[in-house]
């Protein structure tokens, strides 16, 4: 990730500051499946909603609600009618419990932190809270691990891992989500010891299992795929280290048994694994990072060998989820602002049917200008993306092998570091603003819009 480019800071000198949307009266959330945790309910970034708003006009998407949050750059999780969201406020990292209809609160729990991110990046918790079964786990910025009840905000039980592990502040601080599975909760964790990957009991929080490994914790999230008929969760593995090493680690989740493990990170130094690891099917794993190697796809044979199969240094994702659909792979390669291009890749073929940047006119305060998605982050909504663009565009898209189309577009706001996935959730998209609005001048917030037909 880098500071707030050359290029951010030219459009910024084009831009005014017109009035912040006025809120509007919520309305009763439908029956959803929830966005239990950042990649939302089946963990690959698709929402399974129906009826979306795809052609906004004046005004569209509707604001419901807004709250100001903290710093970090957590996505919400969603329960029914509660929202979870977590953040740093006043030397606290807060997690809340929110009316997901009208933004009010509910509950809250907060515990005090000590971290300043060395690179000048926002110093609260990177990793998203998660719900399952009635209980939210939030990971935090100096790996504390904290379990709550839903409904109640009740603590129920927490860890101090940092402490107990003597796990590094690392580039950014701790950012891997939590990954529950059957009772227990998956955390690459890095600590002394080559711990590396920790099961914990989801009830009490103790400790079922290790997955000892030299490589560290990264900003990748742990899933769990099927490979050759069984079950395993794959942790995309490697942070701050001299020399710097890290790669694909597929575990057994029941036991902690290593399966496989495949080497997969740059020689830089300053470099970290970040992208999730995409299950493509049929035995294969994608995976990228954005600094030397780009992207790879592996395919395991019945013991667990990884073969390559496919690898192309220019697929560099930086962070965002990418997404499979229809045997076709889209996402954002690039790793910085400037630069930063969308792909298709041919799942059948292995070709890349096409990478450029996604672009658009907008005029704003009378001037025309040329805005891009950027380093986006995408939502697969039947069958278009809804992307999100790092400066806070949310521009709908259709996407196949041919290339791309802008259906809808809108500025929600004007802010570098718009690097969080939204949530959807019974018509009701929550984006997160991360900095100050340019335009308006409005401070970070949670911002809830109806996409409702």
């Amino acid at each position: 990730m880098q500071n707030s480019s050359l290029l951010f800071l030219s459009l910024c000198l084009q831009l005014a500051n017109p009035t912040v949307q006025s809120q509007g009266n919520s309305r009763t959330v439908e029956n959803s499946p929830g966005w239990p945790r950042f990649n939302g309910p089946n963990d690959n970034a698709k929402s399974p909603e129906k009826n979306i708003l795809k052609v906004w006009k004046k005004g569209e998407p509707k604001v419901l609600w807004e709250i100001p949050k903290g710093e970090g750059y957590a996505s919400p999780a969603i329960s029914g009618k509660i929202l979870v969201l977590f953040h740093r406020t006043k030397g606290m990292e807060r997690i809340e419990g929110i009316n997901a209809v009208d933004g009010t609160s509910l509950w809250s729990h907060e515990y005090p932190v000590e971290y300043e991110d060395r690179y000048g990046y926002s110093s609260g918790p990177r990793a998203s809270p998660v719900i399952d079964s009635g209980f939210v786990y939030a990971h935090g910025v100096t790996a504390w691990l904290t379990c709550l009840e839903l409904e109640t905000g009740k603590l129920v039980w927490s860890r101090d891992l940092k402490k107990e592990f003597d796990i590094p502040d690392y580039f950014f601080g701790k950012g891997s989500n939590p990954l529950v599975f059957q009772s227990q909760v998956i955390l690459n964790l890095g600590g002394k010891d080559n711990a590396c990957v920790i099961s914990l009991n989801a009830k009490d929080g103790s400790t079922r299992w290790i997955t000892r490994d030299q490589w560290g914790a990264s900003y990748s999230s742990p899933v769990i795929a099927t490979i050759q008929g069984q079950e395993v969760c794959l942790v995309f593995a490697g942070g701050e280290s001299r020399p710097p090493t890290g790669g694909l680690l597929v575990i057994d989740p029941r036991q902690g048994k290593t399966l496989s493990r495949f080497p997969w990170r740059s020689s830089n130094y300053e470099s970290a694994n970040a992208v999730p690891p995409i299950p493509l099917g049929g035995n294969r794993v994608f995976l990228s990072e954005c600094y030397e190697k780009g992207g790879v796809i592996l395919q395991f044979t019945e013991d667990f060998r990884p073969e390559v199969i496919w690898r192309d240094s220019a697929i560099n994702l930086h962070w965002m989820t990418p997404i499979e659909t229809k045997g076709f792979l889209y996402g954002v390669s690039g790793r910085h602002q400037r630069g930063a291009e969308v792909f298709c890749l041919n799942l059948k073929s292995l070709e890349l049917e096409w990478k450029e940047p996604i672009h658009w006119m907008d005029s704003l305060i009378g001037r025309d200008l040329r805005l891009e998605l950027f380093r986006a982050s995408f939502l697969l909504v039947e069958g278009k993306f809804l992307c999100l663009s790092e400066l806070g565009s949310l521009v709908w898209v259709d996407m196949d092998e041919r290339g791309w189309k802008v259906i809808s577009k809108t500025q929600l706001f004007f802010a570098p570091g718009t690097w969080t996935l939204p949530a959807l959730h019974g018509g009701l998209l929550y984006v997160m603003q991360n900095e100050t609005d340019r335009q308006s001048k409005s401070g970070p917030r949670l911002i809830c819009y109806d996409v409702r037909k």
